[in-house]
C-alpha cells in the first residue's frame, strides 16, 4: 500500500508523462484530436486505477509509454494515439467494446478490438492460444494496419520493461518477439524498432552471447570511431565542395545482426568485417533525388574502390516495405570493406518510421507503392483462414523476411516475387485458376521443372491444362504464402470429397459386422488406427489405405474379443515394431525436469541432437511424451512462442555413463596427411569413437564432416579445440 505522499508523487509523474505525450504530438493535432486524446487518457487512468505492473509501478505508465512510441518513433495520427492509450482497457478492465465505440467511435473501437486477446479459449493440447491470438491480430490487416503497428509498439515497451518478470516468462515473450513481432516490424518498415526488438530478444534468449558481443562492441568503440572519422573526412570535403546539404555518420550494426553473421559465416566477433555502416542523408527536391544519389555515389567511389557485386539500387526498385536507398560497399582504409548507405531526407524518414511516413508521402502519388502491393498480396494470403492457427502463422511468416526478385510475363509485364519463388508461385500470383491448372513452365523459352528457383530478369510462361490439378508435391515446390494457401485449399477440398465417399464405404463395411457408425464408434476407430481426426479416418478408407481386412480387425476388437485377437495376431503373424531411427530414446538418469528435478522418460529431438552439457528444455508433445531440444535449436523460438504452456525446464545432472552422437564440420586448406592427422587426434589422443567421415576437396581447399560419439559437451568442445590447432584447418563448428 502506497503512502499518501507516494500517491501524490506518482500522480505528478503520470501528469508529466501525459504532458510529454502531448508535446510530442501537438504539432500535428487539431482541437478535436486533442479532445479525443484527453478523453482516452482520462478513460485509461480510470480503468487502470487499481492495476500495477510486475515492477510495482502504476499500470497507466505502460499505455502512456506505448502512445509515446506511436506518436514520436512511428509518427501515427490522433486515432492511433487514442487507441494506444486504450489498448488494454477492454482486455484487462470492466470496459467493453460497446463502451469504447460509444465514447470514441467505430474506428477506435475496431483498432482496440484487434489489440484485445481472445478472452476464453478451450484448453486443448492441440490448440495454441498464442497462435490463435496472432491469427486474430494478423487478420485485422484487412481492416486497419494500425492495429499491427500499435501492437508492435506495445511489444516494444514490454520488452524494455521485462526485468521484473520471472525467467520463464521472459523467455516466452522474447521468443514470441523474435518469431513474429520483429519480422512484422521489418516488413512494415519500422527498422529501428525491429533492430531494438531483435537485440532485446537476444538479451533474454541467449544472455551470455548478448553480453559477450555487447562488451566487445564497447571495447572496440574508440577504434571504430577513429576509423569512421578517417573514412568520412575526405568524403565530407568533396560533398562540401559540391554544396550538398547533408549529414554523415557511422552506425554500428546491431548485436543481433552481428550474432547472425557469426552463426551464418561460422566466425568469431573479430572476423566480422562489416560491423558498421556509413549513412549519408542529403536534402533534395523530389525530382532531383535520384540524380543527387548517384552524384554522391560518384563522389564516394572517387575516394574508395567499389565492390560491384555489392551494389544495391533500391531507388529505382524500392523494397515492398517502401524502403528506398542506394547501398554500396567500398574498400576503405587498412583494406576493410565498408558499407555506405545513401538516402534523401524523404527516404530516411520512410526508413525510420516505415508505414506512417509512407502513408504521408503517398498523398498525391499516382503509382501504387511497394508497401501497398505487399499489403494487397498479404490480404490475399490471409483469405485462407480455415487453417490450424500455428500453420496459419507459419504461412504468414513465409514472406515476412524474404528478399525480392523481379520477373517478366510473356507480354513483358514486370512482377515482383519473394526470392526463391518458383514458376508455380508465379502462376498463382497471376491468378488462382492459372495456378491450379498449371501443367508446366518455360523460363526464358526453355521447359523447366515447376520447382526451379526463379531469378531477376527471367521471363516466365505458364503452360496450363484443364486436366491438371494440385498434388501434395506442389507444397514442396511452392514457397509463397499465397500459392501454398491456394494449394492447401484445393487439396483439402479433394480430401473432403474422398472422405465423403470413404464415410459411406465405412458405414457399409461396419453394418455387415453389425456395428453402427456413430460418434462413439468413430472415436474408437480413430484411436485404433492411431489417427488424429475423423476426416483422416474417412479419407484413408476412401483412398484404400484402410482396407476391408483392417476394418475386420477393428470389428474383432470391438466385439469383446480384443485379447484373443491380439494373441491370434501374435501367434499368426508377429509384426515388426516400427522404430523411428531419427529419434534417440533416452531413459537414463542424466536429465531432470521442472523445479522438482523429476526423472521422466524423454526423447532427444533429431532436429538439434542435444548432448549432455547442452542447455536444453523439454517440450510435451501430443503423442511422443517429452521431446528434448537445445535452447538454441532452430525450432526453439517457434515452440516457445506458440506452445509456452507445454514447455518444461530441464538440465543435465550426470552424463558420465552414456554416450551421444554429434556432428562436426571442418574446412580449410588441403594438404598431404591432413585426414590422418585428424583421425589420430580423434581416435588416439582423445580416445573418441568416430562413426563417419566425409571429406571433399576443390582447388586446394577442403570441406569435411565427422560424426563422433562423445560422453558430454565438454569432451566435444575439447575435441573441437584440438582440431582447430591442426595446420591448415580454418574453421571447426558443431552442426
Amino acid at each position: 500500500m502506497l503512502s499518501e505522499e507516494a500517491i501524490i508523487e506518482e500522480n505528478k509523474a503520470i501528469a508529466r508523462e501525459y504532458k510529454e505525450l502531448l508535446r510530442i504530438s501537438y504539432q500535428t493535432l487539431s482541437a478535436a484530436d486533442k479532445k479525443m486524446i484527453r478523453l482516452a487518457f482520462d478513460t485509461a487512468v480510470e480503468a487502470h486505477s487499481d492495476q500495477r505492473r510486475k515492477s510495482g509501478e502504476a499500470y497507466i505508465f505502460h499505455p502512456i509509454a506505448v502512445a509515446k512510441i506511436v506518436a514520436s518513433e512511428i509518427g501515427l495520427d490522433a486515432t492511433s494515439i487514442a487507441a494506444a492509450l486504450l489498448h488494454d482497457v477492454v482486455e484487462d478492465t470492466s470496459y467493453t467494446l460497446p463502451d469504447i465505440e460509444r465514447l470514441f467511435g467505430t474506428v477506435v473501437a475496431k483498432i482496440v478490438n484487434g489489440l484485445t486477446k481472445i478472452a476464453h479459449l478451450k484448453k486443448d493440447m492441440n490448440i495454441s492460444q498464442q497462435a490463435e491470438n496472432f491469427r486474430k491480430m494478423l487478420l485485422t490487416l484487412n481492416d486497419d494496419v494500425r492495429v499491427i503497428i500499435i501492437k508492435i509498439a506495445d511489444r516494444y515497451h514490454n520488452m524494455l520493461t521485462m526485468d521484473a518478470m520471472p525467467e520463464y516468462k521472459q523467455l516466452k515473450i522474447a521468443s514470441e518477439t523474435l518469431y513474429i513481432y520483429a519480422p512484422l516490424a521489418h516488413r512494415i518498415g519500422l527498422y529501428n524498432i525491429k533492430t531494438a526488438l531483435e537485440d532485446l530478444s537476444l538479451k533474454y534468449t541467449e544472455p551470455e552471447v548478448f553480453q559477450d558481443i555487447s562488451d566487445k562492441i564497447e571495447e572496440s568503440k574508440e577504434e571504430q570511431q577513429q576509423y569512421i572519422d578517417d573514412f568520412t573526412n575526405s568524403i565530407k570535403t568533396s560533398l562540401a565542395k559540391e554544396k550538398f546539404k547533408y549529414s554523415i555518420k557511422g552506425r554500428m550494426k546491431s548485436i543481433f545482426s552481428i550474432r547472425r553473421k557469426m552463426k551464418k559465416q561460422l566466425v568469431n566477433f573479430d572476423e566480422i568485417y562489416d560491423k558498421f555502416a556509413i549513412r549519408i542523408v542529403y536534402e533534395s527536391k523530389p525530382e532531383e533525388e535520384k540524380f543527387l544519389a548517384w552524384k554522391i555515389y560518384s563522389i564516394v567511389t572517387d575516394h574508395f574502390t567499389p565492390n560491384p557485386v555489392r551494389l544495391r539500387d533500391w531507388i529505382s526498385s524500392p523494397k515492398t516495405t517502401g524502403y528506398e536507398a542506394l547501398h554500396i560497399t567500398v574498400m576503405g582504409p587498412k583494406g576493410k570493406w565498408v558499407e555506405v548507405q545513401i538516402r534523401s531526407e524523404r527516404m530516411h524518414e520512410i526508413a525510420e518510421k516505415g508505414y506512417a511516413a509512407h502513408f504521408k508521402y503517398k498523398h498525391g502519388a499516382q503509382k501504387e507503392q511497394g508497401i501497398d502491393v505487399w499489403l494487397n498480396r498479404l490480404q490475399e494470403a490471409l483469405e485462407n483462414d480455415n487453417a490450424n492457427a500455428v500453420d496459419f502463422v507459419e504461412e504468414f511468416k513465409l514472406n515476412l523476411y524474404s528478399k525480392e526478385i523481379f520477373v517478366f510475363t510473356p507480354k513483358g509485364d514486370l512482377k515482383s516475387l519473394p526470392k526463391g519463388a518458383t514458376p508455380l508461385d508465379f502462376a498463382f500470383s497471376i491468378h488462382t485458376e492459372i495456378g491450379s491448372k498449371t501443367r508446366g513452365a518455360k523460363v526464358n523459352g526453355k521447359l523447366v521443372p515447376l520447382n526451379t528457383p526463379l531469378h531477376s530478369g527471367d521471363q516466365v510462361d505458364i503452360i496450363t491444362s484443364e486436366n491438371a490439378k494440385p498434388t501434395q508435391n506442389w507444397l514442396t515446390y511452392a514457397t509463397t504464402a499465397r500459392a501454398r494457401a491456394k494449394i492447401k485449399t484445393a487439396l483439402k477440398e479433394a480430401k473432403k470429397a474422398i472422405a465423403e465417399e470413404g464415410k459411406e464405404i465405412l458405414r457399409r463395411k461396419l453394418k455387415s459386422q453389425k456395428i453402427s457408425l456413430n460418434e462413439d464408434t468413430v472415436n474408437k476407430l480413430v484411436t485404433f488406427f492411431k489417427l488424429k481426426t475423423s476426416l483422416d479416418l474417412y479419407y484413408r478408407v476412401g483412398s484404400g489405405h484402410i482396407d476391408n481386412s483392417r476394418i475386420k480387425d477393428f470389428a474383432a476388437s470391438y466385439n469383446n474379443a480384443f485379447i484373443s485377437f491380439i494373441k491370434n495376431k501374435i501367434r499368426r503373424n508377429p509384426l515388426p515394431v516400427d522404430i523411428d531411427k531419427d529419434e534417440i530414446t533416452a531413459n537414463y538418469d542424466t536429465l531432470v525436469f521442472g523445479k522438482d528435478e523429476e526423472k521422466l522418460p524423454y526423447k532427444l529431438s533429431p532436429c538439434c541432437n542435444a548432448i549432455p552439457g547442452d542447455e536444453v528444455f523439454g517440450f510435451i508433445s501430443i503423442n511422443d511424451g517429452i521431446k528434448v531440444h537445445k535452447k538454441n535449436c532452430p525450432n526453439a523460438i517457434s515452440l516457445q512462442s506458440n506452445y509456452a504452456y507445454r514447455i518444461i525446464s530441464a538440465h543435465w545432472i550426470d552424463a558420465s555413463q552414456e554416450e551421444f552422437s554429434a556432428e562436426i564440420a571442418l574446412n580449410g586448406l588441403d594438404h598431404l596427411g591432413l585426414v590422418s592427422h585428424i583421425t589420430k587426434i580423434i581416435s588416439n589422443q582423445m580416445n573418441v569413437n568416430m562413426k563417419a567421415l566425409n571429406f571433399s576437396t576443390d582447388g586446394g581447399t577442403f570441406n569435411g564432416k565427422i560424426r563422433v560419439v562423445v560422453k558430454n559437451n565438454e569432451t566435444l568442445q575439447k575435441l573441437m579445440n584440438n582440431l582447430k590447432q591442426i595446420n591448415g584447418i580454418d574453421k571447426v563448428s558443431r552442426l
